[in-house]
């Protein structure tokens, strides 16, 4: 009997630890007044929700979410057919139950089974409550001229936020191991002291609080969490950082850039994450010089070790690497092959047909030997809608005061054989733009290659030692450039 007994006892705890390797993720969900609809599980990244796994109601309201593999924490929605959705956390309890009904999903929503959510949930209506008085102090500070009311009204909303901030800290003091604590931690911004003073109550430091928060910014958020990955403002949070937070200087960029890639090996998901989202962030950015941070980030990171990227890929990456880093701003610019036309040969192929299209004219220019303590080069051609516009009116602002400033301009047509000569010969004669040197190479197009002249016109600005010091910029930024580095 005993035997018996042991066996049975064996047989049922085999099959119970069976069972729950089998159920590592189970949401019970009961919907009041939606029936046989299907319904969507997903996680956040960034403000995108990713599916995870979907159910179909029953005709009284019931599903259930299962898996036999824990999902990663972070917040996850449930999304309905009508495209409204609610929130729930899943930490390490992902077996439990939930209840709510279409009408109001916080007011009637219970869970059971899950602390984290219980929790959050119960957050959630106390910062509903919080922010319905402050939206009504905030309508009363919109109308009010009053301004010792209003002083009073701002004290209202400041106490607000203390009492937000107080519930958040009291929760993670009470529940230390829960990623619900963590989550909420996560969306309180720091205090920022007031800067240090010297005896007579002058600031010590102008930029104290500036550098406090800089250093200070992540004291309540984890970056390196990949449950906050899963969040809707983690990315907000790296960003602003990025942008608003730091100085937008590539080497100060670069080693930031380092440090995040770096922190995030904590989890392989995260690392690929963070590795892409940099990478594409300053690929695409509109700040110049912010192409040398993406090159740091594709030869030290990208390159080695972008496991999901195919060959090709990789490949063609290796590639526009090598034709961007020549470009850098700080670099030496690259010498090209080109032929400089002297003035009097445009005025002279104005009348006659012949001269317009021979092409064995001029003398080789080496843009190293050009003595000028600036030099802009800028890449067009005749039949380009922008240039007609860009080139006469850098012509005009050289003319004006850039002449004066002891800057040349290298002006590079193009275009290439018969046709391309005289329409840029016609071009220069139309517009008089005779005081630059104007420049081609009927026989090449190397210097398009080493340039990465794909449109036109592209504008660079190299100081006297022919370091680019400014590129792919717009004709009437060249002369506030110029000054500015002349002021100093």
């Amino acid at each position: 009997m005993k035997r018996s007994l042991h066996l049975f006892l064996f047989f049922c705890l085999t099959l119970f630890s069976a069972y729950a390797d089998a159920q590592e993720y189970e949401i019970k969900v009961k919907i009041n007044g939606l029936a046989e609809k299907r319904l969507i599980l997903g996680h956040y990244l960034s403000k995108t929700m990713y599916p995870d796994d979907t159910l179909t109601l029953d005709n009284k309201g019931y599903g259930a979410f299962t898996g036999k593999k824990k999902l990663p924490g972070g917040m996850y929605l449930i999304y309905l057919p009508n495209a409204s959705f609610f929130d729930v956390i899943l930490g390490e309890d992902q077996i439990f139950s939930l209840v709510t009904d279409t009408v109001n999903f916080i007011k009637t929503l219970e869970f059971k089974g899950s602390e984290e959510n219980q929790i959050f949930l119960g957050f959630q209506r106390y910062f509903s409550g919080l922010r319905k008085q402050a939206d009504s102090i905030t309508a009363l500070i919109k109308n009010q001229t009053d301004n010792s009311f209003r002083e009073k009204l701002t004290a209202q909303l400041q106490n607000i936020n203390e009492q937000r901030i107080s519930h958040i800290e009291n929760i993670k003091k009470t529940h230390p191991t829960l990623f619900v604590s963590d989550f909420l931690k996560a969306t309180l911004d720091i205090v920022v002291p007031d800067p240090p003073r010297d005896d007579k109550g002058a600031l010590l430091d102008s930029n104290w609080q500036y550098y406090y928060y800089r250093t200070h910014y992540f004291d309540n958020f984890d970056f390196t969490d990949p449950r906050l990955l899963r969040t809707p403002f983690y990315e907000d949070k790296i960003m602003t950082y990025l942008n608003k937070v730091l100085p937008q200087i590539p080497d100060t960029l670069i080693r930031y850039a380092d440090y995040f890639i770096e922190k995030s090996r904590t989890d392989s998901g995260l690392f690929r994450y963070m590795l892409i989202t940099l990478f594409n962030h300053y690929g695409k950015s509109n700040i110049m010089g912010m192409d040398a941070v993406q090159v740091h980030i594709a030869e030290k990171y990208y390159i080695p070790e972008s496991w999901w990227s195919d060959a090709k890929f990789i490949a063609d990456l290796k590639e526009s690497t090598q034709k961007s880093k020549p470009l850098l701003i700080g670099a030496i610019a690259p010498d090209a092959e080109l032929m400089a036309i002297p003035p009097e040969h445009f005025k002279s192929a104005e009348t006659d047909t012949a001269l317009q299209r021979y092409p064995h004219v001029g003398s080789k220019v080496n843009l190293r030997q050009i003595p000028a303590k600036f030099l802009v080069l800028i890449f067009w051609e005749a039949d380009c809608g922008h240039c007609k516009t860009a080139v006469p009116e850098l012509y005009n602002i050289y003319e004006r005061s850039l002449k004066a400033l002891n800057v040349q301009v290298l002006a590079i047509s193009t275009l290439f054989g018969e046709d391309g000569k005289i329409k840029w010969v016609n071009f220069v004669n139309e517009h008089k733009l005779y005081d630059w040197i104007n420049a081609w190479n009927p026989y090449s197009y190397d210097f398009k290659l080493k340039y990465d002249v794909i449109t036109t016109p592209q504008i660079y600005i190299l100081d006297e030692n022919k370091k680019i010091l400014a590129k792919r910029i717009s004709p009437d930024q060249v002369e506030d450039i110029i000054k500015a580095i002349i002021k100093g």
